[in-house]
């Protein structure tokens, strides 16, 4: 019996208790030990397996976690590194994806759910003989829930702030082993807190947490944070120095998150699909990660799927479609007749070369049409690789694939729609003036028509065919 496809499973120990199909990435343990960081930032794109491998990590070192999850796999053939690491730590998890709301308030309440529970799993430090009263008093402050706060938890926001930090400290003291944090969608909070108009405060209180945890930490072994942005120190990481920072334009770790053509092979030749691979590599591949070519998970697993019910199934925008695509529509609205004509030379396969910003915050985004390239190269709408190698923001950009190269032609298309709705008052005086015998009225205005439609291509053809464009527009007016 074939394995299933794992569609929207992100738990590691779903895939052998279900039995999914698993892409072994379990080689990125041995790399992110040999490659030491007390704090480890790894950026990638949405849907690219991130809080897969972060599940990975937690069911790999945490103490009580079953070893068979891992037989058969690659990290089982480092026998001295699984005998050394492998079930020795205290580890806690959490992903911030969840933590929105229409206000700060709201949002606040919902990372204290998040911390709340997860500080509720290891309810054995309620009696821990390791702990002493006070321990157990401070442990009670990160659980409690009251009836006067609706059932949520009575943690403040100040106990919020300082909340990883005592949770590895008592966990510590327990195992007497330092702790593992693992923080999933780091930057989902400042995103949606950008959008619903309180940054600043979250900014705050996000730098609060993230300090206290890996900055003043004694009682901490590492941490592995990921997201799609990167954003910058003087954000939310101030006085961070101890933090190692993974980008897609790496070399380190390029393998591991996103799917590399002989996995896709494997795969594809495991389910009886081998013959669809040139459309799967014309729609899914393009993606650059340091110096390897990878594919978007997301996409192959789901079209895979789909191809088992219907082998004629024609490709689709799985990846695009699980985002309403905000940024590139937000872009779009504010583009200049360059950026235009960027997004142009693009659409028509061709590369355009731009400064990558590595850092940003929030509010840069929107300071100049310029940090959308730095955008969305991160987020995976542009893929790209270093220009110049003394120069290492110079990037040439490209669209990586059919999927992403259909959601712009899509959204250019919405975008003249938007145009031509708002320019009916336009269209209504232009055809007016026909009738009226208004000829000084139809030159100006189809000067106007003219000026912002010609394009340098339209003549870009052979010599017989130079006026087509001119003739087709005619045609359109009459």
């Amino acid at each position: 019996m074939r394995k299933k496809f794992p569609i929207g499973i992100e738990n590691f120990e779903e895939f052998f208790s279900e039995d999914f199909y698993y892409v072994d990435k379990t080689l990125f343990i041995k790399e992110l030990l040999q490659n030491w960081g007390k704090v480890n930032l790894f950026t990638r794109p949405r849907r690219f397996g991130k809080s897969l491998t972060m599940s990975m990590l937690k069911c790999f070192f945490e103490i009580g976690s079953d070893p068979a999850l891992f037989a058969g796999l690659k990290i089982m053939q480092e026998k001295d590194l699984c005998e050394k690491y492998m079930g020795k730590f205290p580890v806690i998890s959490i992903s911030l994806k969840s933590v929105d709301g229409l206000s700060f308030e709201s949002a606040s309440v919902a990372l204290r759910t998040l911390i709340g529970n997860e500080a509720s799993r290891f309810d054995f430090l309620k009696n821990s003989v390791n702990l002493s009263d006070n321990d157990k008093e401070a442990y009670a402050q990160l659980t409690e829930v009251g009836p006067a706060q609706g059932g949520f938890y009575t943690m403040t926001e100040g106990m919020a702030a300082t909340s990883l930090k005592i949770l590895s400290q008592l966990l510590e003291k327990h195992y007497g082993q330092k702790a593992i944090l693992l923080i999933d969608e780091y930057d989902v909070p400042l995103d949606k807190a950008f959008q619903g108009g309180y940054y600043e405060e979250m900014v705050n209180l996000i730098r609060n947490l993230l300090g206290n945890a890996l900055k003043t930490n004694d009682s901490l072994y590492f941490a592995v944070l990921t997201g799609c942005l990167r954003i910058s120190k003087e954000s939310i990481f101030t006085g961070l120095n101890n933090l190692k920072v993974h980008t897609i334009a790496d070399l380190r770790y390029d393998e591991y998150f996103g799917f590399t053509d002989g996995e896709v092979d494997e795969m594809l030749a495991s389910y009886s699909l081998s013959s669809h691979k040139d459309v799967v590599r014309d729609w899914y591949d393009g993606y650059r990660f340091g110096n390897t070519n990878v594919y978007c998970p997301w996409d192959v697993i789901n079209y895979c799927d789909e191809l088992l019910a219907a082998p004629s199934a024609s490709p689709k925008n799985y990846w695009a479609n699980t985002s309403g695509n905000d940024l590139i529509r937000r872009m779009l609205k504010k583009a200049n007749q360059t950026t235009k004509n960027e997004v142009e030379e693009l659409l028509n396969g061709r590369q355009i070369t731009k400064r990558i910003k590595q850092e940003l915050t929030y509010r840069e985004i929107d300071d100049s049409i310029e940090n959308i390239w730095s955008v969305l190269y991160a987020t995976g709408y542009l893929t790209g690789m270093h220009e110049k190698l003394e120069d290492a923001d110079i990037f040439r950009l490209w669209i990586p694939n059919g999927e992403i190269r259909k959601l712009f032609y899509e959204l250019v298309e919405e975008w003249f729609r938007e145009v031509t709705r708002s320019d009916t008052s336009r269209i209504s005086r232009f055809c007016a003036a026909f009738p009226a015998g208004d000829t000084a009225t139809i030159q100006e205005m189809l000067s106007d028509y003219l000026w912002d439609s010609i394009s340098v291509r339209d003549t870009a053809v052979r010599r017989n065919m130079k006026e087509n464009f001119y003739h087709g527009m005619l045609l359109g007016l009459l």
